[in-house]
C-alpha cells in the first residue's frame, strides 16, 4: 500500500509536469504572437494567387509551399522587430497591451534574437528553394518595414501608413519571382493595387483607435484628422485601388472571371467607402444625431474585397475564358 507522503510526492510531481507543459505552451504561444499571425493572412492572400498568374495555371505545389514558408518567416521577422521597437507605445495602447513584450512573457533581448534568427533563416531558405531575386526582395521587405516604416515614418508623419505600407506589397513580387525568376508589368500593377488599398484599409482602423494613437503621439491620419477628412481620403484611395485593379485586365490579359470580380467587388468597396464618408459628414454636421461612421465596417470590407479580387487572380488563369 502506498503511503500518504508517497502519494503527495507523486501528485506534486504531476503538478510540476503539468505546470512545465503549460509553461512551454505559453512560451511557444508568445513567440508565435511576436510574428503577428493574423498579418500572415495577407501574405497568403497576395502571394499564392500571383503564383497561379505567373505560371498561367497551376504552379509547382512544392514551390508554393517553399515560398509561403519563406515569406511567413520574413513577415514574422518584420513583425517581431516591429514589436521590439514599438514596445514602449504597445504598453500604452489598449489594443496592444496583451502583446508578449508588454506582458513580460518574452524579454526584449529574446525578441531581438528571435527577429534576427527569422531574418537569416528566411533568406537562407528562399535562396535554397527559390532564387536569389526572391530572397533579396523578401529581405528588402523586412528592411523597409523595420527601418523605413517603424523607425523613420511611423512616429513622424501622418502619411506613415501610405509609404510604410509598401512593405506589405512585396509578397506580390515575391510570389511572381519565385515562379519566373524575373519581374514583369503584371506583378507591378498588383503591387500598386496593394499599395493603394493599404490606406483605406488601415485608416478606418486608426479612426476606431484614435484615442490610443493620441496617447502615444503617433500621428496616424485617423487620429489627427476629422472623420469627414479621413473618409474623403478613404474614398479617393478606394477609387484609385479599383481603377488599378482594372488596369490588370489589359496588362495581364485577364479573362471574364477576374474582370467581373474586379468590377463587382470594386463597386462594393467604393460604396462602403462612400457610405462611411457620408455618415461622417452627417454626424459632424449634426444632421443625424447618434449616427456613426462605423469605420470598422470599411476595415472588414477592405479585407474581403482584397481576398476576393486575389482569389479571382488565381482562378482566372485556370479557365479558358
Amino acid at each position: 500500500m502506498t503511503s500518504h507522503p508517497e502519494r503527495a510526492s507523486a501528485a506534486g510531481h504531476a503538478d510540476t509536469v503539468r505546470t512545465g507543459r503549460r509553461g512551454v505552451r505559453r512560451t511557444i504561444a508568445a513567440y508565435v504572437a511576436l510574428t503577428k499571425p493574423r498579418v500572415l493572412e495577407l501574405l497568403l492572400v497576395s502571394t499564392i494567387p500571383v503564383m497561379f498568374l505567373a505560371a498561367q495555371g497551376l504552379p509547382n505545389l512544392w514551390l508554393v509551399l517553399a515560398t509561403v514558408i519563406g515569406g511567413s518567416l520574413s513577415a514574422g521577422s518584420a513583425a517581431s522587430f516591429n514589436m521590439y521597437l514599438d514596445r514602449d507605445i504597445d504598453r500604452v495602447m489598449k489594443r496592444t497591451q496583451n502583446r508578449p513584450l508588454v506582458t513580460g512573457e518574452v524579454t526584449p533581448r529574446e525578441t531581438l534574437i528571435f527577429s534576427w534568427v527569422l531574418a537569416v533563416v528566411q533568406a537562407v531558405w528562399l535562396l535554397a528553394f527559390t532564387n536569389v531575386l526572391t530572397a533579396f526582395l523578401s529581405s528588402f521587405a523586412i528592411f523597409f518595414y523595420v527601418v523605413i516604416y517603424t523607425m523613420l515614418l511611423k512616429r513622424h508623419t501622418e502619411q506613415n501608413i501610405v509609404w510604410g505600407g509598401i512593405a506589405g506589397c512585396f509578397p506580390v513580387l515575391i510570389g511572381w519571382t519565385a515562379v519566373t525568376n524575373s519581374l514583369a508589368w503584371a506583378p507591378f500593377v498588383l503591387f500598386v493595387l496593394v499599395f493603394l488599398w493599404t490606406p483605406p484599409h488601415y485608416w478606418p482602423l486608426s479612426m476606431k483607435y484614435a484615442g490610443d494613437y493620441d496617447e502615444t503621439d503617433v500621428p496616424m491620419l485617423g487620429a489627427t484628422r476629422s472623420g469627414a477628412q479621413v473618409g474623403l481620403q478613404v474614398v479617393l484611395y478606394a477609387w484609385a485601388t479599383v481603377a488599378c485593379s482594372l488596369l490588370l485586365i489589359p496588362v495581364a490579359q485577364m479573362g471574364l472571371v477576374y474582370s467581373a470580380c474586379a468590377v463587382v467587388f470594386g463597386g462594393w468597396f467604393i460604396y462602403e467607402s462612400h457610405r462611411m464618408y457620408t455618415m461622417s459628414v452627417r454626424a459632424e454636421a449634426g444632421v443625424e444625431r447618434g449616427s456613426e461612421a462605423r469605420p470598422m465596417r470599411v476595415f472588414h470590407a477592405s479585407i474581403t474585397y482584397l481576398t476576393l479580387v486575389f482569389l479571382a487572380v488565381a482562378v482566372d488563369p485556370l479557365l479558358p475564358f
